[in-house]
């Protein structure tokens, strides 16, 4: 891509605050971009072949979504906790392990995207992120559902397509979670949390293609109670 023409984008992007450069082959986050810190509120780099995103990414102040699907990061630097107000962090479709520690800190946080990663296991540190809407990490590696995953704020959780075989009961403690789907993992039927059911706010609890049929889960105590919460739920969209 010629310089004239990451030089219009930038021109555009002083004025609008986004800047916007999809599937362009680029190899590294954009230096230019430095000189819009005080401006940009989106960025969308997904499809490059960016393999690191630069400690200077923290300089970016203002930003509230930042958006790298499909490129090749391994990580993130420890400097991405300085966004305070970032409200978006997609990066589906990468090649990262684990997220530094700071992550914690996006206090503004709603929307985390990590599908289609190589990460091995549940990330802690999350349960700091008050506003978290939505964590997904479904085509990823993760074997187990840690007891610490009761400090998260998320309403969804999405975990498909993982080889996770433990789910620990504290979920049922997460304060807010609505949605928790767990398909497509390697769960028997007694790995499943009974208080998920029966104490939970869970109302779509989704768990087809593990090994058992999804009807054997109207065995479970407290499967009454999940379906209550679940027609509820759907009445109330209906």
């Amino acid at each position: 891509m010629g310089n004239s023409a990451l030089k219009s984008h930038l021109e555009t992007s002083q004025k609008t605050g986004v800047f916007q450069l999809t599937a362009k082959g680029l190899q590294e986050f954009p230096e230019e971009l430095q000189r819009l810190t005080a401006n940009l509120r989106t960025v969308d780099l997904s499809g490059n072949k960016i393999e690191l995103l630069p400690a200077s990414v923290g300089n970016f102040l203002q930003l509230k979504s930042l958006t790298l699907n499909s490129n090749k990061l391994t990580g993130l630097p420890v400097e991405i906790g300085k966004l305070k107000k970032l409200e978006t962090l997609s990066l589906n479709g990468n090649r990262i392990q684990q997220l530094p520690p700071t992550v914690g800190q996006l206090k503004a946080l709603r929307t985390l995207n990590l599908a289609g990663n190589q990460i091995t296991e549940f990330p802690l540190g999350l349960g700091t992120l008050r506003q978290l809407d939505l964590l997904d990490l479904s085509r990823n590696s993760i074997q187990s559902v840690p007891a610490e995953v009761s400090d998260l704020q998320a309403i969804e959780i999405n975990l498909n397509q993982n080889q996770i075989s433990v789910v620990s009961a504290e979920v049922s403690r997460c304060p807010r979670l609505k949605v928790l789907r767990l398909e497509e993992n390697c769960l028997d039927l007694s790995s499943i949390p009974q208080s998920i059911l029966s104490e939970s706010q869970v109302s779509l609890f989704s768990v087809e293609g593990n090994l058992f049929e999804v009807k054997k889960l109207r065995e479970l105590e407290g499967y009454e109670q999940y379906m209550e919460r679940f027609t509820a739920t759907k009445k109330k969209f209906a």
